[in-house]
């Protein structure tokens, strides 16, 4: 498998109703690295890595979210992957 990077911005109901723990127990579960955080303006930023061929399947998995996240944005672009990275954190 490849493995790949992306940066993401979330924008919609994305803070204050679990969205990071969210993200971050959807990736890990995908098989992801990487990281998660709020941001000022209200938007929610991160960056994935991890096998290419099921990076679709977790960008839908964001997208949907639960009951109390409402996306109603969600961009990417592609990033150089980081060698060894092995966790995926929620960062402040």
């Amino acid at each position: 498998m490849t493995e790949k990077r992306w940066a993401g911005r979330a924008a919609g109901r994305v803070q204050g109703v679990g969205f990071r723990a969210f993200v971050q127990q959807t990736a890990q579960a995908a098989g992801f690295t990487g990281w998660v955080r709020n941001m000022s303006d209200g938007t929610v930023t991160m960056e994935v890595q991890g096998p290419e061929e099921k990076f679709s399947a977790l960008d839908t998995a964001i997208r949907e979210g639960n009951a109390w996240i409402g996306v109603e944005s969600l961009d990417w672009e592609p990033l150089p992957a980081v060698p060894e990275e092995a966790t995926f954190e929620i960062r402040r």
